[in-house]
């Protein structure tokens, strides 16, 4: 009977001993607001929990358990288990990782001087004969053919000692002419009704009417806004150019 009792009271003993309680808690941040998805695990028993939407848990555990909370983003929080942890809830907060930028070395800032600057930045082979090449290209004399000047192009006249003052203009009415020409081609003036061989007297009275070209004269240069504005003006002289000529 003795015996009967007092194997009794060791396996009450040992049951009261190992009996799993559940823990509560919940988990927040620094800032008070709750952290949803957090996994918690017991250590001891490999048992996995995650947080609700109001951060909220609750895992199997027994005093001297030890909890651990991982949330990506966070640092990790390790919780000892104790018996008045496990009678009432307890509060985790998390903290963020604190992310570490890697350093960059400079070794030395940029010169603007290319052939300084590519030894330092240690170019690859390819490049560096590609801007070899180019140096080369560079260095070289041009074909005078590229610099001589386009038809209809004034130039200034050279000599020792001899000048004959400043050049005014570098184009006159005749290049214009010969320009808006070829810019705008046939088709646009027959569209007008001009007739082919009359395009350079109609372009020639249309210059006459007043047409604004002091600019493009002076620099040799029609720009599309000239002729588009050259396309307007016409509009203005092409009736009084096809009348006949006792009204004009």
């Amino acid at each position: 009977m003795k015996l009967k009792l007092l194997f009794f009271l060791t396996t009450l003993f040992f049951i009261n001993t190992n009996a799993q309680n559940y823990i509560f808690g919940k988990v927040i941040s620094e800032d008070s607001a709750e952290i949803q998805d957090v996994t918690v695990i017991n250590i001891r028993t490999d048992e996995r929990t995650v947080t609700n939407r109001d951060g909220h848990f609750m895992v199997s555990g027994r005093a001297g358990d030890e909890l651990r909370f991982i949330k990506a983003g966070y640092e990790r929080i390790f919780k000892k288990i104790s018996k008045e942890i496990i009678d009432a809830p307890i509060n985790i907060t998390l903290k963020r990782e604190t992310i570490l930028i890697p350093e960059v070395e400079i070794k030395q800032g940029l010169t603007g001087d290319l052939k300084i600057d590519t030894k330092n930045l240690n170019r690859p082979k390819k490049v560096e004969k590609l801007i070899k090449d180019i140096d080369q290209y560079i260095a070289q004399k041009s074909d005078p053919r590229i610099l001589a000047a386009r038809p209809g192009e004034f130039v200034q006249p050279k000599g020792q000692g001899f000048s004959i003052g400043k050049v005014k203009n570098k184009w006159d009415d005749i290049d214009l002419m010969g320009y808006l020409h070829s810019a705008l081609g046939d088709d646009y003036f027959i569209s007008l009704k001009i007739e082919k061989p009359q395009i350079e007297h109609f372009i020639s009275y249309v210059l006459a009417g007043g047409f604004e070209r002091k600019s493009i004269l002076k620099y040799g240069f029609c720009s599309d806004a000239d002729l588009y504005r050259f396309q307007r003006f016409v509009l203005t002289r092409i009736s009084s150019y096809r009348a006949p000529q006792t009204q004009k």
